[in-house]
């Protein structure tokens, strides 16, 4: 039996549907245009019609990148010489890492889609032993420079530890960036915040860029690149202020270690 409506107001379909007789012939005519519109939006089929795409819902991005970049770091910690893990054994933390790492590619093993307090907690713990571990190693490295231990005292094993120590900065803060820029992949794959942490070229010149352009974690790992060889912004500029203590930090960390090991490679090979 058909719902009828309140005395002096339209029924429930009245209010969404046209008349049945030929004068409503138009109105059923938008009604029949406006339920296929509709329908294809459901459908999904005008989601790239929404610029730009940091704006906008959109797919998760791929697990692969951050997990390569994860096990690069890892590797470069477990080639490090005990002298440079201590007071720690030395494949505690990357025993640790390597667990997180699993079990974060599990939750999410093609795309970055699943969040959750668990997932996120696991993530944050992996980054924060990653940086632990390299700025453990970024220290005891600088001290056997300034006391010129015998670890110290060759060029090749030099560089190559300072290399080592460099480029996991640069993954580790990397991470940092993409973890908390907007809230994280997932909410940053949602659309849901509105003012950006870190304002990317390409944001503020949608032209020059796709329609589907969106920062992933291989523009957050530049960022970090860049920001470690100038030691200052470049292309990308933070507004928060967590993402400006941030880039100050790395900037600190990578000037005292690049140039205390430079300086004494070059004193040696002298």
């Amino acid at each position: 039996m058909a719902e009828s409506g309140t005395p002096g107001q339209p029924s429930r379909d009245q209010d969404h549907r046209p008349a049945a007789d030929g004068s409503g012939s138009a109105h059923q005519e938008l009604w029949t245009e406006l339920t296929r519109l509709a329908d294809q939006v459901a459908a999904g089929k005008f989601v790239g019609a929404v610029v730009p795409a940091w704006r906008r819902r959109t797919r998760g991005e791929r697990r692969w990148p951050v997990t390569a970049s994860v096990a690069v770091a890892i590797v470069l910690q477990l080639s490090l010489s005990d002298a440079l893990n201590k007071p720690l054994p030395h494949y505690l933390l990357p025993g640790l890492e390597i667990a997180l790492g699993i079990g974060l590619y599990l939750a999410n093993p093609v795309r970055i889609e699943r969040r959750g307090p668990m997932i996120r907690a696991a993530s944050i713990a992996l980054i924060l032993l990653i940086t632990a571990a390299n700025a453990v190693s970024a220290v005891l490295l600088i001290r056997a420079i300034v006391e010129v231990l015998p670890n110290t005292s060759t060029a090749g094993p030099l560089l190559s530890s300072g290399a080592s120590v460099w480029v996991t900065n640069v993954i580790a803060f990397g991470l940092w960036y993409w973890e908390f820029d907007r809230g994280g992949p997932v909410r940053r794959a949602e659309g849901t915040a509105v003012h950006p942490d870190l304002m990317f070229p390409q944001m503020t010149s949608p032209a020059l860029a796709p329609p589907d352009w969106e920062p992933y974690f291989v523009d957050y790992l530049y960022l970090s690149f860049t920001n470690a060889t100038a030691f200052s912004p470049t292309d990308v500029m933070p507004l928060a202020r967590w993402a400006k203590l941030t880039m100050a930090v790395q900037s600190a960390v990578s000037l005292a270690v690049g140039a205390l090991v430079i300086a004494r490679a070059v004193n040696i090979l002298k």
